[in-house]
């Protein structure tokens, strides 16, 4: 058997491998303390077995993930669900702080430096960042899960653009084949790699250069960034560029490259046919040993 293999006696959800021994584990602990709520469970079951991010948090929200793929695979029947209703949204209504500005047009070399701040949840900007996204964005504002980092771009005291990081795609063909990595290593290494998830040039911004040149600034400013917050320092970013709407001009002109394309299915398909928009997939090696450090 490769490493590659998944082990007999094993079913695997979320990038884990879960034994037999575990998984009758998981039905005696429920036996034992039957008032216990899913969310207390996912975090029981996480200290039992030891299921951390690399920073020693619980994967709690993989574990609930992965538990609802066990109930639905007949393996075992999770507590009935205590929310009745179904959570609202988040949602960014617009108010005259998102209003259109006067036109800033001068090329970037001419602008005051160019500067990043990390937009903090709790911070004055966050409010803002999110209003603006909705706004302005094609794709809108929806709130990342799991681990990320948003920024907003200044030049002196003016918003001029905005960017968020996140999970990286479990599966990406033309990713995975210019890594070069196997079945295993990438779930161990795929949390190294980042997802550029949004990036807004704000539109009365017509700055030459720009775009470029904020995601060179995003580029040095990521790794440190993730590592004084997560704990782990990535090594490889990815985006997506719907290729019926951009050229991904301003990545190639960043030294992000182009690798390959989606194939139009997401995350949730049930078929081989294509249900969502072809797309551009880039990449941005962080360190020149990325694939040795993915490979690991």
């Amino acid at each position: 058997m490769t490493k590659d293999q998944q082990p007999a006696d094993a079913h695997r959800y979320c990038a884990r491998n879960f034994s037999l021994a575990e998984l009758d584990a998981v039905v005696e602990l429920m036996q034992r303390e039957p008032k216990l709520n899913r969310a207390q469970l996912s975090r029981r079951v996480c200290e039992m077995l030891n299921w951390r991010t690399s920073a020693g948090k619980l994967k709690d929200m993989s574990c609930r993930v992965a538990m609802l793929r066990m109930q639905a695979d007949g393996l075992i029947e999770l507590p009935a669900s205590r929310i009745r209703q179904r959570r609202r949204r988040a949602q960014a209504l617009s108010t005259s702080r998102s209003d259109p500005q006067s036109p800033l047009t001068q090329p970037v070399h001419e602008l005051p430096t160019l500067r990043l701040e990390i937009v903090q949840a709790a911070s004055p900007h966050s409010k803002l960042w999110n209003e603006y996204m909705a706004r302005y964005h094609e794709l809108g504002y929806t709130p990342l899960s799991g681990s990320q980092m948003r920024y907003a771009v200044f030049a002196g005291d003016r918003w001029v653009a905005l960017l968020s990081f996140g999970a990286s795609a479990w599966k990406l063909s033309s990713r995975d084949a210019f890594i070069g990595w196997s079945d295993t290593q990438r779930s161990a290494n795929l949390q190294r790699v980042v997802n550029n998830a949004r990036f807004l040039i704000l539109p009365w911004v017509m700055s030459k250069g720009l775009a470029s040149k904020a995601l060179a600034l995003a580029a040095r400013r990521l790794p440190a960034d993730w590592q004084q917050r997560y704990g782990y320092r990535p090594v490889l970013l990815e985006t997506f560029v719907q290729t019926d709407r951009h050229k991904g001009t301003c990545y190639r002109a960043a030294n992000w490259i182009h690798v390959g394309q989606t194939v139009g299915r997401g995350k949730k398909a049930l078929t081989h046919e294509q249900t969502l928009p072809i797309k551009d997939v880039w990449l941005y090696p962080l360190r020149r040993d990325y694939g040795a450090q993915l490979r690991l």
